[in-house]
């Protein structure tokens, strides 16, 4: 009730009038203004008025100059008071006003014919003058009050309160929970005692444990860093004060020290509380990147105040401090040491029993239809983080009200899971006879090889329609289950793969076309980092020619400086040539041995424009029993199998020291 009332009084004090003072006060000026000209008037009003004033019941009348004349020849006027740009006469019972007529001098000798009284006025009056005076002076010291009190609000309010942070935090007290969030089992388990210390601190303060003061949240974009601070705070019932990393940053410097102050200010009041910084990576990069000139100043500043803060309450304060970001490796040093960020918590992608937990969540309030099968799509979708499965419940959902359907079926969710990988369909693109032949044989080249490859990632689907940008057709390649690490083997199987596509254009078409720009890119990188980084090769032998950094965003090993010599790199050129030329070669032969089985694959697609992985493997092993050929064709591995391997790997793991990992 007390919370409801305060939400109201912050209501009432949150209107326009409070949040802008100096309109307000321009206003109240403006309006000040207008009710003191009103009441002088145009013709002096109520206070300007000492002629004839003295008879309540005297009435005013507005006259023309002209008009005015005639009843001075006609005696109807017995004075005449003549101001800078008014006329004032009496007549029986009425004063007439007019405005005076510029560089006329006829008025003055008609009165003095008339011989009618005349004198002249002041239009102002002493109020008047001192007003216009003062004025403007109560308007600079009004404004400058106004600025004395932003600024002196807290210490870190700044010029017009761009150095308050309230605008900028976003306090809440969360309503998820750790059943919210479902696939980082291991990230919840480490972020569990967060809890209890901020629930029961005195049993953690009695027994001298000191709770780590920061926790960053690690991992690649989607996979749910923020929602397991909202549980974190959900389920300590605590209040929530997130802010992104970006908001501390400004034109001026000092700013975002001062917006860093106020938020830890506003947490010290709410103990006990937990602040949230999503992309720390704005504020926390290293200092050591703007080399000997120094880099940001700003950023910098601000840098060293969170530091401050962060040194400056100590391990029993019940205030936890989550940040989030997908660029560990940038951060500085003095943010990454204990007693600061004390611990690194890895938010991955999830495994295939996470993927299955975070899709229940996600149809939860979703009309399913009885056939839909969550397993399928959790094999489907290794290497996907929980964004991406949140949106692909989401486009199935989509596509059923589309179709007028009452529920989601298996092939809305099917749908969605390719317009996540490979685009949206483009069935209206039309292409020629011609290209559409080619990118058939194009894709069934990579559906061959992929099959009768030991090592390659199974197919699930090919297909002709085109989609995304520049796709016309694709081959649906989904591995059975997430892997960190890649064997030889492996990694040339993938090339080969890769050179399936361009192979069978030599072979079935007679030309080559630009349609495998991409695959020959991949193929390049996969046997370049063969050389350069997993010393997989006699070029360079177990040296590392290549740093690698850990990167969650993609694309982490580029923009080095080159660290080996002209006679390496030529070296490397001509072994990757060479080993693309000879793999390239035996594509060409495995495509000739199974010619027939490309042209019944070719055939199939050209009858569907779609083909299951289940029919490329059935087309392959037909033809290998007809022409007495020993089967290539593994039959992937189904749920169960995967189940069983993740089991083996983490028992493995389990029973294995801690060791540096090459990724794939």
């Amino acid at each position: 009730m007390s919370q409801n009332n305060n939400e109201n009084n912050n209501n009432k004090n949150d209107n326009f009038f409070n949040k802008n003072p100096l309109i307000t006060f321009a206003i109240f000026s403006v309006v000040v203004i207008l009710i003191f000209k009103s009441l002088i008037g145009e013709n002096g009003g109520a206070i300007g008025e000492q002629f004839g004033g003295q008879n309540g019941a005297v009435k005013h009348k507005k006259v023309s100059y002209s008009e005015l004349k005639e009843m001075i020849k006609n005696k109807s006027i017995s004075k005449v008071d003549i101001g800078q740009s008014y006329i004032k006469a009496k007549g029986e019972g009425v004063i007439y006003t007019t405005r005076l007529v510029p560089n006329d001098t006829t008025l003055v000798p008609l009165l003095d014919k008339e011989k009618i009284d005349y004198s002249g006025f002041s239009e102002s009056n002493w109020f008047t003058e001192m007003f216009g005076w003062l004025f403007p002076f109560l308007i600079i010291i009004a404004i400058w009050m106004f600025f004395a009190g932003r600024m002196q609000k807290g210490m870190g309010g700044g010029v017009l309160g761009m150095g308050s942070s309230k605008k900028l935090v976003n306090s809440e007290k969360p309503t998820t929970k750790f059943d919210d969030v479902a696939g980082v089992l291991e990230a919840k388990e480490e972020v569990q005692e967060i809890v209890d210390f901020l629930k029961y601190p005195a049993r953690y303060v009695e027994l001298g444990a000191k709770i780590p003061k920061g926790v960053m949240l690690v991992g690649s974009p989607g996979t749910g860093k923020t929602l397991l601070a909202k549980a974190v705070a959900g389920e300590a019932e605590v209040p929530f004060f997130s802010v992104s990393g970006s908001s501390f940053i400004e034109m001026f410097v000092g700013v975002g020290a001062a917006r860093v102050r106020d938020l830890f200010e506003q947490a010290k009041k709410d103990a006990p509380s937990i602040i949230f910084i999503d992309e720390i990576d704005a504020i926390g990069k290293s200092r050591a990147a703007g080399g000997m000139m120094g880099g940001n100043d700003e950023r910098e500043q601000t840098l060293n105040q969170l530091l401050a803060e962060m040194d400056g309450f100590g391990t029993d304060t019940p205030i936890i401090i989550l940040a989030a970001t997908n660029r560990p490796e940038v951060l500085d040093p003095a943010l990454m040491r204990p007693g600061r960020f004390d611990r690194q918590v890895l938010v991955d992608k999830p495994d295939y029993e996470g993927r299955i937990e975070i899709l229940k969540v996600h149809v939860q309030g979703v009309k399913m239809d009885s056939d839909v099968k969550l397993e399928e799509l959790a094999r489907l979708t290794a290497g996907l983080a929980g964004a991406d499965l949140a949106n692909i419940i989401n486009e199935a959902a989509l596509l059923a009200g589309r179709k007028s359907q009452t529920t989601v079926k298996q092939e809305d969710l099917l749908e969605a899971v390719e317009r996540a990988i490979a685009g949206l369909s483009k069935k209206n693109r039309r292409i020629n006879k011609q290209e559409q032949r080619i990118v058939a044989y194009h894709e069934c080249g990579h559906a061959l090889l992929a099959e009768t490859t030991k090592g390659a990632k199974k197919v699930s689907k090919v297909s002709i329609v085109p989609r995304g940008l520049a796709a016309l057709g694709y081959t649906l390649n989904t591995p059975e289950e997430n892997k960190y690490l890649a064997q030889k083997h492996e990694l040339l199987a993938e090339v080969d793969v890769l050179l399936g596509g361009r192979a069978a254009e030599q072979v079935f078409i007679g030309e080559i076309s630009t349609g495998a720009s991409n695959d020959l890119e991949r193929a390049t990188d996969i046997i370049k980092s063969m050389v350069q980084v997993y010393g997989m090769s006699d070029i360079a032998g177990l040296m590392v020619l290549e740093k690698q950094r850990q990167s969650y965003l993609g694309g982490g090993m580029g923009g080095q400086a080159r660290e080996y010599s002209e006679k390496m790199a030529e070296d490397m050129d001509q072994h990757i040539k060479a080993t693309l030329d000879v793999h390239y070669e035996a594509v060409v032969a495995r495509l000739q041995e199974y010619r027939g089985a490309i042209e019944n694959m070719v055939t199939e697609l050209y009858k569907t424009e779609n083909i299951d992985g289940s029919v490329v493997r059935k087309v392959i092993t037909d033809f290998e029993a007809e022409n007495g050929i020993e089967s290539k064709v593994e039959a992937p591995e189904g749920p169960e199998d995967e189940r069983e391997i993740a089991e083996d790997m983490s028992q493995d793991q389990k029973n294995m020291d801690e060791q540096d990992e090459p990724k794939s």
